[in-house]
């Protein structure tokens, strides 16, 4: 059983948001035009932000590229991926823009209701600041990218890992965002929607009880020149694709506490999974398994996070 010991150096490179998440989980049902008694909580938050201290917590090196507001959060932001040994030299301070946000309200059972995302300060992320930052592209062995950035800067995302040589492993972030990612699926290593976003990418419509229609989209976009597709249901698992294989993993039964982050915990342990040349199917399984245990957690991050963890929490 590989432990932190046996992972790899290699370094991630992220290039996305980070930003403050605001989370309500209602004690009832919802009654709109009205106070609802709740339990609140805020942490910190952004896609990349979240894979990068995922990452950090399982021993994979790992550097941010992104961008915060000269205020207090942007601050207590990047001192605690600092402090958790996140290569944070590189995130842009922006004195016009506050650190993004994120708000989402959770009906009773955990289960998001709705959600608002401020991401605006992601415009400053920009191809001249990328280029800025050449030599981390050259450093690493992998970039992760989510899609709270600007056309251009995601043309020029693409173009630099080519050049360098880098597997891009990608989250469409949202229905809204995920078109973006369409003119580059042919560059992606890996990419990892839910099923919504996968019917954006795919142009086929199902349901997360749909394993069927998972694997015809998983298949879709592996033809379409992605090399491994992971599809996200849920309480119903994953579907995936490869060239040469695809399949369903189950989830393992959770209380849910808060489902925030639980798709940047699965990513996280794929990517140091796939990195240390551990089989396909393992590697699925791990990342299932840092999926349930972030859901038991509140907040984006479950900061007991160790692969010791995820394979004592392993289903086979």
């Amino acid at each position: 059983m590989p432990h932190e010991e046996n992972l790899t150096d290699a370094l991630v490179l992220l290039l996305g948001a980070a930003g403050m998440d605001v989370v309500g989980r209602l004690d009832t049902e919802l009654q709109a035009g009205t106070s609802n008694p709740a339990y609140i909580r805020s942490s910190f938050g952004g896609v990349a932000r979240n894979v990068a201290e995922n990452l950090a917590r399982l021993g994979q090196p790992a550097a941010l590229l992104s961008a915060v507001g000269e205020d207090a959060v942007g601050q207590q932001l990047v001192h605690h991926l600092a402090a958790l040994g996140v290569d944070t030299h590189a995130v842009l301070h922006c004195p016009h823009h506050s650190t993004g946000a994120y708000l989402a309200v959770l009906d009773d059972h955990g289960a998001l209701r709705f959600a608002l995302d401020d991401m605006h300060i992601m415009q400053e992320i920009t191809p001249a600041y990328l280029k800025q930052h050449l030599a981390l592209f050259q450093q690493a062995e992998m970039l992760f990218l989510d899609t709270n950035l600007s056309p251009r800067t995601l043309r020029t995302a693409f173009s630099l890992a080519r050049k360098a040589g880098l597997r891009v492993v990608a989250d469409p972030t949202s229905t809204g965002l995920a078109a973006r990612l369409k003119p580059y699926l042919d560059r992606l290593y890996c990419v990892v929607p839910n099923a919504r976003e996968a019917a954006v990418l795919t142009d086929i419509s199902f349901d997360e009880a749909d394993r069927q229609g998972a694997l015809r989209a998983a298949r879709r976009l592996v033809a379409s020149g992605v090399q491994v597709a992971v599809i996200t249901l849920a309480e119903f698992g994953l579907c995936y694709a490869t060239s040469d294989s695809s399949g369903h993993i189950p989830a393992i039964r959770t209380a849910v506490v808060d489902p925030t982050g639980a798709g940047d915990a699965f990513t996280a342990a794929l990517m140091t999974a796939l990195l240390a040349d551990m089989p396909l199917d393992e590697a699925m399984r791990l990342g299932v398994s840092a999926a349930s245990l972030t859901l038991q957690h509140r907040g984006a991050v479950n900061p007991d996070i160790s692969f010791d963890k995820l394979y004592e929490h392993l289903v086979i």
